[in-house]
């Protein structure tokens, strides 16, 4: 006698086949959701990494910005004593110049001239009183720069006048004088630093 099965199997096929699809449904979802989990979790790691290393830059950078305005600061000093260095040795190289001066000035002023002041601007300027006008001439002509060692360029008479020297019986007829020592360019005559 032939046998005949009646149970559902078709439909039990289809129910094993739809429980197997929804597991690897499951199983899809979950490995799914754990790739996005590891992507996530790499790439977190990944940017606590770089910004540690942001905060890290950031620190270097502020110390660095701290050192360049020691280094600025240090150097703004460096050259302010420079500056003063440069001064003092420009004073001590002229020290001599003032003595120089005063002896050439005594050297070629002649007799019958005699020397008031001396005043120094942007040039020399000498006052003084002479017997005559040829004295004046020559003590010009006794400046000149090409015979002394003075640092001036050619001296000018910026004034001359008739003047008396003394009183009564005593008093004498002179010449006041003022002549112009204008500064060459490389002397320290010209203005101080």
């Amino acid at each position: 006698m032939i046998r005949f099965n009646f149970l559902p199997w078709r439909e039990d096929e289809r129910h094993q086949k739809k429980q197997l699809f929804q597991r690897q449904l499951v199983l899809c979802g979950l490995l799914g959701l754990s790739i996005v989990f590891v992507i996530w979790f790499v790439n977190d790691r990944r940017l606590q990494t770089q910004a540690e290393r942001n905060a890290l830059l950031s620190s270097q950078i502020a110390s660095l910005d701290i050192r360049l305005r020691e280094i600025a600061s240090l150097r703004h000093d460096i050259q302010v004593l420079q500056a003063r260095q440069h001064a003092v040795e420009a004073l001590q190289a002229g020290r001599h110049q003032p003595v120089q001066l005063f002896q050439e000035l005594a050297a070629r002023t002649p007799d019958g001239v005699m020397l008031k002041s001396l005043a120094q601007g942007d040039q020399l300027s000498l006052s003084g009183y002479a017997v005559s006008n040829g004295r004046v001439s020559e003590f010009l002509r006794n400046l000149d720069p090409e015979r002394t060692r003075l640092p001036t360029a050619q001296p000018e008479l910026v004034e001359i006048k008739s003047a008396s020297f003394g009183e009564g019986r005593e008093a004498r007829k002179l010449f006041e004088f003022t002549i112009a020592l204008p500064a060459t360019k490389s002397s320290p005559v010209a203005g101080r630093p």
